[in-house]
């Protein structure tokens, strides 16, 4: 049987080089029998080991050049092999998280989370609906930043400073889950972690919309896309780890705040209301330019109340999948959290409609909004905590005192001080969630909150806690005086730098922000450089 020298690439074997050694050496001794008769022997032999010895050189050449190029070749595919069974025991480990992990939670939170995210760019549309016609679009512009803005930093530091391993009472970590680094199949609870984050990111997307209405009719938009990546950084990332990611209010003091009273609503209404003021009293370039001019803006009615229609559906309806969706699990606390958020909703709707027709003698949408957003805001931080008849009386009460908050900015003092409140943020938001967050020490009962298996002291009407009364007052504390005075420092910082003044120039103002920073409107509107405008000239329609 014929062996071969070489496996891969190589035409010298056994047979061939016997065949061409033959036709070698027959071919030598005739020649040198023509010419050398006597010593064609003697030098048929030399050259016959001659020839042998010079092709098993070559041979042994192209032996190693080939043995060599196997040995490389054989590396890499180790090499390659070991790159790949890393990767497969990678996949495996994900795939076996996410075995793990219990699928009809997950499919609830996932749709929970598609839901609510339409509350982020319809608290801009809301917004549109408060202001004048002509600052519609830059109303609800910024809302649409916040979608991209906040989803990259999210993705890159928020979630590991939110939810990060560490026992920081402020921070989670820096590092641990950069870029969103070992965040996949892992169960948080009983869904994945990926989950997880992309619905806590609805959480910072939707408080981050809320809180920069303090821009509406008077702030510029660049200054307010650098304010949303600097805010959600460093004011809502480290107050969201303080009472949910385990820091100092949440696993030290025991708040009880179910869906965000004072992460979500606290936060939203101070930050709104400390924009307010610096646009009222800036201290720095916008101070300091002839072009501005610091003032008060006149109240007027809303500008769209169809606006306000499609945000009070749109906003009422996803704060379900909002509070339910908090439970992290499709159990009976979630259902309870459903339900509980529309009565309140209902309840507050109703109450502030009321009260303004037995004040004016016609039915309002605005005060229906109102109180519906005000009625959300007391149920978000005990939705997991409180019965149905508590709900009902937070929803009552809770349009009461906002509407009463809400005159503020009607009074005589408010303009001499360039009160200027037209989103509604401090009035809902900010005093709402105050109230919430109180009245949940209160009325938080131990008996709903295992609906969903939490072991909590409850409050003080039903289980006699008076000590979860004063650490909800100091979560208060805390949550405001974080989110206003940082988110001063914040906003007064970025009026430091040239070009990013963040209140808009008088001229803007006074004829609407839309055409000047977008020359866009959501209104009906005559663009001023379209005003003699024809769609035909000289009223034909033949073409030249």
């Amino acid at each position: 049987m014929m062996s071969t020298i070489c496996v891969r690439c190589c035409w010298f074997s056994e047979g061939n080089f016997l065949i061409f050694f033959d036709i070698g050496k027959i071919f030598l001794a005739c020649l040198l029998a023509c010419y050398t008769p006597r010593t064609a022997p003697c030098l048929l032999g030399w050259v016959n080991d001659t020839l042998f010895y010079l092709v098993a050189f070559l041979v042994s050449i192209r032996f190693i050049k080939v043995s060599t190029t196997d040995r490389q070749t054989d590396r890499q595919t180790d090499r390659q092999t070991d790159r790949l069974t890393k990767r497969g025991k990678m996949a495996s480990s994900v795939v076996a998280a996410w075995e793990d992990c219990d699928k009809i939670d997950t499919l609830f939170i996932l749709v929970c989370t598609v839901i609510c995210w339409t509350i982020v760019p319809t608290v801009g549309i809301a917004y549109s609906g408060y202001t004048w016609r002509r600052n519609s679009l830059t109303a609800a512009l910024p809302a649409v930043l916040v979608i991209s803005i906040c989803s990259i930093q999210w993705f890159v530091l928020g979630y590991s400073l939110a939810y990060g391993p560490g026992n920081g009472w402020f921070f989670g970590s820096w590092t641990a889950h950069l870029f969103h680094r070992d965040v996949l199949s892992s169960p948080v609870g009983t869904i994945p972690a990926i989950l997880f984050s992309e619905f806590q990111l609805v959480f910072e997307a939707t408080v981050c919309a809320i809180a920069v209405g303090g821009f509406v009719e008077r702030g510029t938009i660049k200054s307010c896309a650098v304010f949303i990546a600097l805010w959600s950084t460093f004011i809502y990332c480290p107050l969201a780890h303080m009472v949910w990611g385990g820091g100092v209010l949440g696993e030290e003091l025991g708040v009880l705040d179910f869906a965000g009273g004072t992460p979500v609503h606290v936060c939203s209404g101070a930050t709104a209301t400390a924009i307010s003021l610096y646009l009222s009293y800036p201290i720095f370039r916008s101070k300091k330019s002839p072009l501005r001019t610091p003032t008060h803006i006149r109240l007027h009615r809303p500008g769209n109340s169809f606006f306000q229609l499609v945000s009070m559906i749109i906003i009422w309806g996803s704060w379900l999948a909002f509070d339910a969706g908090t439970a992290l699990a499709l159990n009976f606390q979630s259902v309870m959290a459903l339900c509980v958020t529309n009565l309140c909703a209902a309840s507050g709707a109703l109450t502030w409609s009321v009260m303004t027709f037995l004040e004016s003698g016609k039915w309002s949408l605005d005060a229906t909004f109102m109180g519906a957003i005000a009625g959300l805001v007391m149920i978000t931080p005990s939705a997991g905590f409180i019965d149905m008849p508590t709900a009902f009386f937070f929803g009552v009460f809770g349009a009461v005192v906002c509407r009463q908050a809400l005159r503020i900015k009607f009074t005589k003092l408010a303009h001499k001080w360039r009160w200027v409140d037209n989103g509604d943020t401090f009035a809902t938001h900010c005093v709402g969630g105050v109230v919430a967050t109180v009245m949940t020490g209160l009325f938080a009962r131990r008996e709903v909150a295992a609906y969903g298996g939490l072991d909590v002291p409850g409050g003080v009407v039903f289980d006699g806690n008076v000590r979860q009364l004063w650490v909800q007052i100091v979560e208060v504390l805390v949550g405001f005086s974080w989110s206003f005075f940082g988110s001063w420092l914040i906003i007064a910082g970025i009026d430091c730098i040239p070009g990013l003044e963040v209140l808009a120039v008088d001229k803007h103002i006074h004829e609407g922000l839309d055409f000047h920073e977008t020359e866009e409107s959501l209104g009906i509107l005559v663009h001023p450089e379209e005003e003699d405008y024809t769609p035909t000239d000289k009223g034909t329609i033949a073409l030249d």
